[in-house]
């Protein structure tokens, strides 16, 4: 980011349509550089990123989709299935963002589009979901094309938050003490608050992992 104040490059930040959680963030940072030194959402840091990485298929955008490719693989410890759509997806955007001359953009967007047929055909599939996403950034092709290397992050967060949430609802005698308990709906609201803070933690645990996978490729933030 250039060296304007701090009221400048927050300016420009907001000029670009954050979300307001990303917003109301930013209030209560001091600088640009501290923002990114201490953001834990790679969603956000994606997001940004790809706000600023340039026209479609440019290879100014290479590096961001290295970095969505790195964050969606986090989506694959949580794979529910044998589908290899999402690896395959995230392998071809990663031989393309790598200078691979043998791999077009048209390769990258059919490997995408098989990967998101994939989560199409299973709701709960974030894995595929992230695949997708991270080939789309290489070539601004989903509707929502600059979002989604951040959709990549965010995808992968979703998958670990399932799992944490499947891992949690499989306790068969939490749930069996719920529907014994005389209170039913007490006892399943208690059951249930407790599978969504483990979905929560891990969500939210998956976004600061994607966080430092950014600042790995990109120590500082980037020019505004």
């Amino acid at each position: 980011m250039t060296s304007s104040t701090a009221t400048d490059w927050r300016k420009q930040i907001y000029e670009l349509n954050p979300c307001s959680s990303a917003t109301h963030w930013l209030r209560t940072m001091p600088d640009a550089m501290t923002a990114w030194a201490t953001c834990e959402r790679g969603d956000w840091m994606l997001w940004l990123l790809g706000k600023l990485s340039g026209p479609p298929g440019s290879d100014s955008r290479k590096q961001l989709v290295l970095i969505a490719c790195d964050c969606a693989e986090l989506a694959w410890q949580c794979q529910r299935t044998g589908e290899t759509k999402s690896q395959k997806a995230i392998a071809v955007a990663r031989s393309w963002a790598s200078g691979d001359s043998n791999i077009t953009l048209s390769d990258v967007m059919r490997a995408a589009s098989a990967a998101a047929d994939a989560a199409a055909d299973d709701a709960a599939d974030d894995a595929a979901y992230a695949a997708a996403a991270t080939a789309y950034a290489a070539a601004d092709a989903a509707a929502t094309a600059v979002d989604a290397a951040a959709t990549a992050a965010y995808a992968a967060a979703g998958a670990a938050a399932y799992a944490a949430y499947a891992a949690a609802d499989a306790d068969a005698d939490a749930a069996d003490a719920a529907y014994a308990d005389a209170d039913t709906a007490t006892a399943y609201a208690t059951a249930y608050a407790a599978y969504a803070a483990a979905a929560d933690a891990a969500r939210t645990e998956t976004l600061r992992q994607c966080a430092n996978i950014v600042r790995v490729h990109c120590p500082g933030p980037p020019e505004l």
